[in-house]
């Protein structure tokens, strides 16, 4: 597989390992702030019940969302993060996550390449990973999600992606793909890393598609959108049993 194959593992984790140092402030920054709402936001799809204590945030990342997970589920014992990029992770905990650290397990892996137990997760969470994923990576994704969680167990993901029908997408779009990659360049000192960003969320469009597959993999899911579509989302429930798969999450 070519190096230039930008949904190769390898390719990903080095992206994200060269950028961990820098990536907290600079995704904050650059999104106005946005990254940090659809992450409570995609903590408030999931809606996980009382009895929900032990789950997945697979593509961690900083493991930003882990404090939005845990305000609103208290209840919640462990999480275990996979995700490709160490670099990420161990700047996660040197910053933020420090007093959470008793409730957290690392396991540095290629999400589609790990071997997390069948029906072992009461929840699967997943912030801004997906557009890493092409189509055929993304319905593996699907499958893994629906053969790890328990029966009644909830999964959200969230993405930024390309609001398509929005009038003001010409200006996101320059954003993404212009001011980004100029600021990064000037700042970071030529480093072409976060311009990847925009040439991933193009790709990716939006996670309707990835609803569907969910659902094909026997799940019930429903899709949302986000601020005019510049993220979307998914959620939904592992059936509890044949009935429950007949219905659909709205």
């Amino acid at each position: 597989m070519s190096s230039q194959d930008i949904y190769d593992p390898d390719f990903v984790r080095d992206v994200f390992d060269r950028c961990s140092d820098r990536y907290i402030a600079f995704s904050n920054a650059c999104s106005f702030g946005f990254t940090q709402i659809w992450r409570r936001q995609c903590v408030e799809m999931l809606d996980l019940p009382p009895e929900a204590r032990h789950g997945y945030d697979l593509m961690a990342g900083t493991g930003e969302v882990w404090p939005h997970l845990l305000s609103h589920s208290p209840q919640v014992e462990s999480i275990v993060a996979v995700d490709i990029s160490a670099g990420m992770h161990r700047r996660a905990m040197d910053r933020l996550h420090t007093m959470r650290a008793h409730k957290i397990e690392f396991r540095e892996d290629d999400v589609l390449a790990s071997a997390l137990p069948d029906e072992s997760a009461d929840f699967v969470v997943s912030t801004f990973g997906l557009k890493t994923f092409n189509p055929d990576q993304h319905r593996r994704l699907a499958q893994l999600t629906a053969r790890v969680l328990k029966p009644g167990g909830r999964f959200a993901f969230i993405e930024a992606s390309d609001p398509k029908d929005w009038p003001l997408r010409p200006l996101y779009r320059l954003h993404l793909d212009r001011v980004l990659p100029m600021v990064e360049r000037v700042l970071l000192r030529g480093a072409h890393d976060f311009a990847m960003i925009g040439q991933y969320s193009a790709n990716f469009g939006d996670a309707r598609e990835f609803a569907g597959m969910l659902e094909d993999a026997g799940l019930n899911s429903g899709f949302r959108k986000f601020f005019f579509g510049c993220a979307t989302g998914v959620c939904g429930s592992k059936p509890a049993s044949r009935a429950d798969s007949e219905v659909t999450t709205p």
